[in-house]
């Protein structure tokens, strides 16, 4: 392009071009059709007219006419001449649009839109800076290009096409278009069609468009639909006005047109995903599925218990319930008792207090019920080995050194919970990664006490410790007699219980990873401790309480025996283990200890 400075003085249009940067105007365009060509440019008669009626003789004061001469009909005017490639001479004859091929410049109409511009500054420059004269006053002479270009930018009139002439703070003149479309005409030929204009604000005719096939719905021109809600625009690289949609994905929700972010850790996106949201808190319920059987079973254990306890403290002074040791049996049945209750509070909702008792009660009804039955299978086996060197009881069998020993055992357990609770105070935590699932919609947050399995272990480690040192002992007197205070029902107890833990040991760690992982891990540990319960509970005084209910005559007092005569039934019970018995099933070792028995169980 190229700029120009154009003057005029008076009412008399007089053109004065001083060059800036080229010697001529030049625009390129691809011409596709004549019907393309003339429909974007704007055609002047009067100035093809003027233009090409101008020839060498009255045209003299445009210094570069010769040389368009030359170019125009490719001829030689002087020997001075620059053209050097043909011998023509001009005769000055030559038409313009005649004798060479003419097409009006297409930006014609903004080079006189220009020319009035300027002629406008100026007059209104000089109707304000020389109001009492006309011409160019001194004022106006030195008054500059900054005020100059003042007064074109604020001219306003009608141009050559017929429309406004105005700048806007730029320096800008407001853009005219005309819109055209490619369209079959009445003749049933193709041409363009306008259709529209764009001069500040688009004018379209909908009403004389055509679409293809005949349909009248406006078609989809864009390269990209808009995206739905949830999804992003990963634009097109190379192309700004396209773009593919994505799905925010995952956690993710709609941050802007562009962009996905991620939900904090206890949010999930909302159905559309132009937000988040609380994730649902959830907890074991009692009327779910994993908590109905573990509680059933509570419920019966805890009736069970209560009715064998009854049962003892009815028939308390009876020879079977002075037998089976008392004091002990009470804390046996205690601890069974403890090891339903802490059901309920494993299936409680967790609140600090819930999650105190919890550490208190897991650990502690296993520790008291094995506890006992550690101090029982101790002292038998005492007893015996005491018996088979010595007629001299050995310590601590009494009845008040049992109950010192079982409370020394359970004592650790307390000791140890309370250490917890120093270290570590009860709270209870929404763990959002329990049941954060791939879909965020089936995403739950576990209300749950601040316990980790491995706390949970270690609580019960204590009461596992006692279970196998008692299954030890319990081994070791599996040669007393049948009889001989609860040895045999103890040992067929632990043998049962450690079936029990070492199947649900590989359960509760297997499922750690697991979604359902609050609700196998509650239910199989429930489960296991009410199973250790009624195993010890059925084995160990339902047969008692059967007896004492239904054949209250077996309920008698046998004759007692010296501990000498005890000792002496126990070396010959030793000796007996080292012959082949001559009577059948053991008579003779049995009728021997028969002695023992009425000692110790008295």
């Amino acid at each position: 392009s190229s700029n120009y400075l154009l003057l005029c003085e008076n009412e008399q249009i007089r053109y004065k071009f001083i060059e800036i940067s080229h010697q001529f105007i030049k625009t390129q365009y691809y011409r596709l059709s004549d019907a393309i060509a003339n429909g974007f440019m704007l055609s002047f008669s009067g100035f093809d007219t003027y233009f090409t009626s101008r020839t060498l003789e009255n045209n003299r004061r445009n210094v570069w006419f010769a040389e368009f001469w030359e170019e125009n009909f490719n001829c030689k005017l002087m020997s001075s001449s620059k053209k050097e490639d043909t011998s023509r001479k001009c005769t000055g004859q030559e038409r313009i649009g005649t004798d060479s091929k003419y097409e009006q410049e297409g930006k014609v109409q903004f080079v006189i839109d220009a020319v009035y511009a300027m002629a406008h500054a100026l007059h209104n420059m000089q109707k304000d800076l020389c109001p009492d004269q006309s011409g160019v006053c001194g004022e106006m002479e030195h008054a500059g290009g900054k005020k100059l270009l003042k007064y074109i930018r604020s001219v306003s009139f009608n141009g050559s096409a017929g429309t406004s002439v105005t700048f806007n703070r730029n320096g800008d003149a407001p853009g005219r278009y005309d819109l055209f479309q490619y369209q079959m005409n009445i003749n049933n030929t193709p041409g363009y069609k306008v259709i529209g204009q764009w001069t500040e604000t688009l004018q379209l005719h909908i009403d004389e468009m055509q679409w293809p096939n005949g349909e009248m719905e406006i078609p989809s021109s864009v390269c990209s639909l808009p995206c739905k809600t949830g999804q992003r625009k990963k634009m097109v690289k190379g192309m700004p006005c396209c773009w593919h949609c994505e799905p925010c994905d995952g956690y993710q929700y709609q941050f802007d047109e562009t962009s996905c972010k991620l939900c904090t850790y206890n949010m999930h996106p909302n159905a559309n995903r132009t937000g988040c949201q609380p994730i649902p808190i959830v907890k074991l319920e009692w009327h779910s599925p994993w908590a109905v059987i573990p509680v059933f079973l509570a419920m019966l254990g805890i009736i069970a218990t209560t009715f064998v306890m009854a049962t003892f403290i009815r028939y308390n002074d009876t020879p079977i319930v002075r037998a089976s040791g008392r004091e002990l049996s009470y804390f046996l049945l205690t601890g069974i008792f403890l090891c339903y209750i802490i059901t309920f509070v494993m299936i409680a909702t967790p609140d600090i207090a819930v999650c105190s008792f919890r550490r208190i009660f897991l650990g502690l009804g296993m520790c008291i019920s094995y506890a006992a039955l550690l101090t029982k299978t101790n002292r038998i086996y005492r007893i015996f080995e005491e018996g088979k060197t010595s007629v001299t009881p050995p310590k601590l069998i009494s009845p008040t050194s049992q109950l010192a020993i079982t409370s020394s055992l359970i004592s650790v357990q307390l000791l140890g919970v309370l250490i917890w609770f120093g270290v570590d105070p009860p709270n209870t935590i929404i763990d959002y990664d329990e049941q954060k699932t791939i879909n965020p919609d089936k995403a739950r947050g576990v209300l749950k006490c601040d316990i980790t399995d491995l706390q949970i272990i270690c609580s019960l480690g204590y009461s596992i410790l006692l279970m196998v040192t008692c299954t030890v002992y319990a081994i070791k007197t599996r040669g007393v007699p049948e009889n001989f205070n609860e040895a045999k029902p103890i040992g067929f107890t632990m043998y049962t219980t450690c079936i029990v833990w070492l199947a649900f040991i590989p359960i509760f760690f297997g499922t750690a990873q697991s979604a359902e992982k609050l609700y196998i891990q509650t239910t199989t540990l429930t489960i296991s401790m009410n199973l250790s319960a009624s195993v010890a509970l059925g084995m160990l005084y339902m047969p008692k309480v059967y007896v004492i209910i239904f054949h209250p005559e077996l309920n008698v007092q046998k004759r007692k025996r010296s501990f000498k005569a005890v000792a002496t039934a126990a070396t010959m019970s030793s000796r007996l283990s080292h012959k082949p018995s001559d009577r059948p099933n053991g008579e003779a070792k049995t009728e021997l200890c028969e002695n023992m028995i009425q000692y110790i169980c008295s």
